[in-house]
């Protein structure tokens, strides 16, 4: 496959008409949970507690998306990725003083359930009453929760109150990597080498990269579960298998999710409705990357355009 990054702008938006941060948040369907925080509900919540499909991490993982809380214990973030749903263009204030763990599970919680309080009269009420009481939590959402200094209590303090963790990072911060022991531990791996990192993913620092390369060799030695994630963006940084397939090398995770990048939220501001690859386009990119890797197909989901690879062509429940 040829690089050519054809769908990359020249340049982003000057002017992208975004209103104040809080503002933004509540028209973007988010939940505020306590100062720094921020709750937000998915399809697939909304699908499941009608009993109308479940999320791709249901059959690759086991998740009941009903019951899963999507939350972020920080907006900002040290990159501006070109798929990023969320608006780069502006940067989350800093705050004063950080909530502490304890409460933020507390704001999370709350949040999730007044979130979906409007579905008590249009779901099944057993469905309903299972959302209320929430089996896992997905730290990701928006911004880089490795930025939040107490990640790893967090994750302690979750799985006190029996609630499993996948913490999605950008594998920045390999410090705060090695301290975190979460149910799974995603990494996103958005590029197969560092000039094309730059162009996707418009980190504050080029060092970045050396530090994406030691998560990498991080994960590798983590006794918790392990994943890689790849989002395919047509024409930008759909190319080089191999590439990929040798950063993933250094980690060695359980699984590979390769993911076609979504038309949605301010990426349409960048990127164009073709950069997104179809499912048959992300499964022959995903065959080509296992081969190099000697890992096999587990799974996919074409309504997700996701493919799942593991070591042993097997999907794992917690």
């Amino acid at each position: 496959m040829s690089h050519e990054n054809k769908n990359i702008p020249d340049s982003l938006p000057s002017n992208p008409e975004i209103p104040d941060f809080k503002t933004l948040l509540k028209k973007q369907g988010y939940s505020l949970a306590g100062t720094h925080s921020a709750v937000k509900t998915c399809l697939w919540l909304r699908r499941s507690i009608k009993d109308k499909g479940e999320c791709y991490k249901s059959r690759f993982y086991g998740i009941t998306s009903r019951c899963c809380i999507q939350m972020t214990p920080t907006l900002m973030c040290n990159q501006k990725c070109l798929h990023c749903w969320r608006p780069t263009e502006i940067d989350a204030p800093a705050p004063n003083v950080w909530d502490s763990p304890v409460e933020i599970v507390g704001y999370s919680v709350a949040a999730q359930r007044k979130l979906i309080s409007g579905f008590g009269h249009s779901a099944p009420r057993e469905l309903w009453l299972e959302a209320n009481e929430p089996k896992h939590v997905a730290i990701s959402l928006s911004g880089e929760p490795t930025l939040y200094p107490y990640l790893p209590e967090l994750v302690e303090e979750y799985a006190k109150q029996g609630i499993s963790t996948f913490v999605v990072t950008n594998g920045t911060n390999p410090e705060m990597l090695k301290r975190i022991n979460p149910s799974q531990l995603y990494m996103s791996l958005d590029a197969p080498d560092k000039d094309t990192y730059l162009k996707v993913c418009s980190p504050k620092s080029p060092d970045l990269w050396e530090k994406i390369n030691e998560s990498l060799t991080v994960l590798r030695d983590k006794d918790t579960r392990t994943a890689i994630r790849i989002t395919l963006i047509k024409g930008v940084n759909m190319f080089n298998p191999q590439g990929y397939a040798e950063l993933i090398k250094k980690a060695e995770p359980d699984f590979v999710e390769v993911k076609a990048y979504m038309h949605l939220g301010f990426s349409r501001k960048r990127l164009p409705r073709e950069a997104m690859p179809e499912h048959g386009e992300v499964m022959a990119f995903a065959k080509e990357v296992a081969n190099h890797l000697g890992y096999k197909i587990a799974d996919d989901v074409e309504v997700s355009r996701v493919v799942l690879l593991s070591k042993d062509g097997k999907t794992s429940n917690l």
